[in-house]
């Protein structure tokens, strides 16, 4: 019985060293909870003036921004325009000359071609013609 009584004193000693602990360790967490308040409150005061000053600070940059988008808006959409027109008058320039020489192509092949087939007869004709005399 003496071994088991050891163990009773043992766990039972252990179960309350455990408690204690724990009832240590959260009015521990209490004090510190306590003390860090006004820090905390320091720190979201100073985060809410922060933020108040940087916003301050940011609305003429903000207001520039706009100023110099608008700018850059006028001068690419004046841009924008001229090189559109140089565009279209490149592209009437290139339709303008394709349609010269589509209409000038066959021209040139038509010319050909007759010219061509008139030598092929003259040929012909005269090769008919060497064959009559030797016969």
């Amino acid at each position: 019985m003496g071994l088991s009584s050891f163990f009773k004193n043992l766990f039972g000693s252990t179960k309350e060293s455990v408690t204690e602990l724990a009832n240590n360790a959260e009015e521990t967490f209490e004090q510190a909870k306590e003390a860090a308040a006004p820090y905390i409150e320091k720190a979201e005061a100073f985060a809410e003036e922060t933020i108040e000053k940087v916003k301050e600070v940011s609305e003429p940059i903000i207001d520039q921004a706009s100023d110099y988008a608008e700018k850059a808006k006028d001068t690419v959409s004046e841009y924008a325009d001229k090189a559109a027109k140089v565009v279209n008058d490149v592209v009437d320039s290139v339709k303008e000359k394709t349609a010269s020489l589509a209409v000038e192509t066959p021209e040139t092949i038509s010319e050909t071609v007759v010219d061509s087939s008139e030598k092929s007869t003259e040929e012909i004709e005269e090769i008919a013609d060497d064959a009559t005399e030797k016969a």
